[in-house]
């Protein structure tokens, strides 16, 4: 198999648990570093499966390589390739489908619950997990749900948290953490957590029994992503 193509937008939201997920099941990746000028392929050609990380900045900004990321992704969903995208991963999936990304009603920072949705596309594709789970956000911004999508999961604050399309899946949620990038998260974006309320934690909160929450969501991340990659050829 050649290697998935993995896009990294900022330089401490880089894949993650998902790094080791792959490692460990022996599919390779090579990192798109957007936060280092990597050029942006212009072609899905060879290419089994396109993922995107998170960020901080907006899909609305004028940013050059935002238009040839999305075009990226129509290629590959016209294509029916497994694409997966984590919280501005997501909305840049959202933006290249149709969709709008908007400000969300409140800030979700820090150790949510998630819901899955009452349908098929989320039975199947959440097969496993319980019908409420306990994931990590950071994020100010949502996407709508592009047309011929359907959405799988939901917050109390943040209707939208996740939709699937074909072999697409696409999280406002991240899925991906991993106990240091908590903790380097919490340092970097200080200056987002105050002020502290139901939907945003301070960093006492957020790394509070920081191992055992990791390892549940981890072990919530292995399903999904072993549904994802059942896609890739």
């Amino acid at each position: 198999m050649q290697e998935i193509l993995i896009f990294r937008h900022a330089p401490h939201e880089g894949p993650g648990y998902l790094a080791d997920y792959l490692g460990r099941r022996r599919l390779p990746w090579r990192l798109v570093r957007i936060d280092r000028n990597d050029p942006v392929p212009t072609s899905i050609d060879g290419v089994p499966g396109i993922v995107l990380m998170g960020g901080p900045m907006s899909v609305n900004d004028s940013l050059s390589w935002i238009p040839k990321v999305t075009d990226l992704i129509r290629q590959a969903v016209a294509a029916d390739m497994p694409v997966l995208g984590h919280c501005l991963g997501g909305q840049l999936i959202s933006k290249a489908l149709g969709g709008a990304i908007t400000r969300n009603p409140v800030k979700e920072i820090g150790w949510l619950p998630v819901t899955r949705v009452d349908n098929a596309m989320a039975q199947d594709w959440l097969n496993g997990l319980p019908p409420e789970f306990e994931v990590f956000h950071w994020h100010g911004e949502t996407f709508s749900i592009p047309p011929g999508a359907t959405r799988i999961l939901a917050s109390r604050d943040c209707p939208n948290q996740a939709f699937v399309i074909g072999k697409t899946l696409a999280f406002q949620c991240h899925i991906e953490m991993t106990g240091d990038m908590v903790r380097e998260w919490a340092r970097v974006g200080a200056g987002e957590l105050a002020p502290v309320c139901a939907t945003v934690q301070n960093p006492q909160t957020m790394t509070a029994d920081l191992d055992t929450r990791v390892a549940r969501l981890q072990g919530l991340a292995d399903k999904i992503y072993d549904r994802w990659s059942q896609g890739l050829k």
